[in-house]
């Protein structure tokens, strides 16, 4: 195993999250006000098996995506006996303005936690489990290495399962991401998130050209590995720079692009500048279809994660084919 380059960087305490209250500009298409619109209504999760799954979580001590990030489609993947595990805590080292998980310094790495997460998946009977985690940046592989250990753990003890990851940028750590590459999971997402005009206000320690630069380590990597990528909608983009985005993610050879439509966690949290409608997301997907993805999935609910084990299930099968 190559030896790590050592990071430098100042850990943040807690961050305040940019402050924007009341409402953003005039939307023209949907109005922003306090009703969303009929698209984007979901219902609360409850029944058995939401329960039994949340059971299920707290007796391993894990955490889910679902819950820290607010997504509207817990219900339905709750539901359907399906989450994303997050790993390494609950905290996160960066104050992105749109997530709703905590910022702070996180606890120690929890190395027991991969073999958990492979024991949860188990316990699901999964046919495709999805990992992702906060920002490590305080750690000198991001956390790459706990990644690496909870896919072989999945591995050994749910055998027929596929894996999906979806990883910070370690900050640039080319050493940190050959760690999770070596673990060969069937898919690995990296999100772009907005358009490059927008990462100061959007993702503030992020950087643009780096994550299409993660983007381009995992395509060049392996035939064998989809690479897949997210982003969101509503953040005050505009429709050349979202079609500019995909291009340009479509040139790092990614194999699947998501688009979904930025809901704001809080009044702490960036405003939604607009509501894209079903519609326009169509058009995108449609327009991304043209620029050489192997799948785009493309909708006001669309999450990284939602219907994970449908919409990279085309792109596993070109990939098979490929190698």
């Amino acid at each position: 195993m190559a030896e790590l380059a050592p990071i430098v960087f100042e850990v943040p305490g807690e961050v305040e999250r940019p402050r924007s209250r009341g409402r953003s500009h005039a939307n023209e298409v949907v109005p922003i006000d306090r009703a969303r619109p009929e698209w984007l209504k979901v219902r609360l999760p409850t029944g058995p098996t939401y329960e039994n799954l949340r059971r299920l979580m707290r007796s391993k001590e894990l955490h889910t995506v679902c819950e820290e990030a607010h997504c509207p489609n817990m219900a339905e993947c709750w539901g359907a006996g399906t989450a994303t595990f997050m790993i390494l805590g609950d905290t996160c080292t960066r104050s992105c303005g749109f997530c709703a998980v905590k910022t702070g310094r996180p606890g120690i790495v929890d190395i027991d936690e991969p073999a958990r997460v492979g024991e949860a998946v188990a316990r699901m009977a999964l046919g495709h489990a999805v990992v992702t985690s906060v920002n490590r940046d305080e750690l000198a592989d991001g956390g790459a290495a706990i990644f690496a250990e909870t896919i072989r753990e999945i591995r050994r003890q749910s055998p027929g399962t596929t894996v999906e990851v979806l990883i910070p940028d370690f900050q640039g750590s080319a050493n940190a991401l050959d760690l999770v590459l070596d673990a060969k999971p069937e898919v690995l997402s990296h999100n772009v998130e907005t358009v490059a005009r927008l990462y100061s206000r959007v993702r503030p320690q992020a950087r643009y050209e780096r994550s299409l630069g993660v983007l381009r380590r995992i395509s060049d990597a392996s035939d064998e590995i989809v690479c897949k990528t997210g982003i969101m909608l509503g953040l005050g983009e505009t429709q050349d720079e979202v079609v500019q985005t995909m291009r340009d993610i479509a040139a790092q050879g990614t194999d699947v692009l998501t688009i979904g439509q930025y809901l704001r966690p809080s009044a702490m949290h960036l405003p939604i500048e607009r509501y894209w409608t079903p519609d326009e997301f169509r058009a995108l997907r449609d327009e991304g279809r043209t620029m050489g993805y192997r799948h785009v999935e493309s909708g006001p609910l669309v999450r990284s994660s939602y219907h994970a084990e449908r919409h990279t299930g085309g792109a596993l099968d070109a990939s098979t084919a490929a190698g």
